[in-house]
């Protein structure tokens, strides 16, 4: 069974760096777009970061362009998200996703797309 298991959360005060991995089993995703999407209380899940398996072109969200970085590594068949220069609003649930069929931040949400069980991470001011 295909699983996407997420770790590397947790507190941290503004200005810090955590680094997530999302290790993926059970199936190829040679094909697939991973991404990053986080939750904050009371409030919608959020695009941060995508990329294809394959590597090739990354995509952002607004609210994160240069200060997170999405990579993979093959051998380990884990996707990262760096994040740097944390803020108190990066605070939430942080999700790592697969998809066939999305493209960067669009396409999201399929009854195919596979997802992990999510990371807290905390950002105090």
């Amino acid at each position: 069974q295909a699983q996407l298991a997420e770790s590397g959360g947790g507190l941290v005060q503004a200005g810090g760096s955590l680094r997530l991995s999302c290790v993926a089993s059970g199936r190829t995703f040679s094909s697939y777009t991973m991404g990053w999407f986080r939750q904050a209380p009371g409030k919608e899940r959020e695009f941060v970061a995508a990329m294809r398996w394959s590597g090739g072109s990354t995509y952002y969200g607004d609210s994160v362009k240069g200060r997170f970085t999405i990579s993979r590594d093959n051998a380990k068949n884990t996707v990262y998200l760096e994040m740097n220069s944390l803020k108190p609003d990066d605070t939430g649930v942080y999700y790592c996703a697969a998809s066939r069929y999305a493209g960067g931040m669009n396409g999201w949400g399929t009854p195919d797309d596979y997802w992990g069980q999510g990371t807290q991470v905390t950002v105090s001011s």
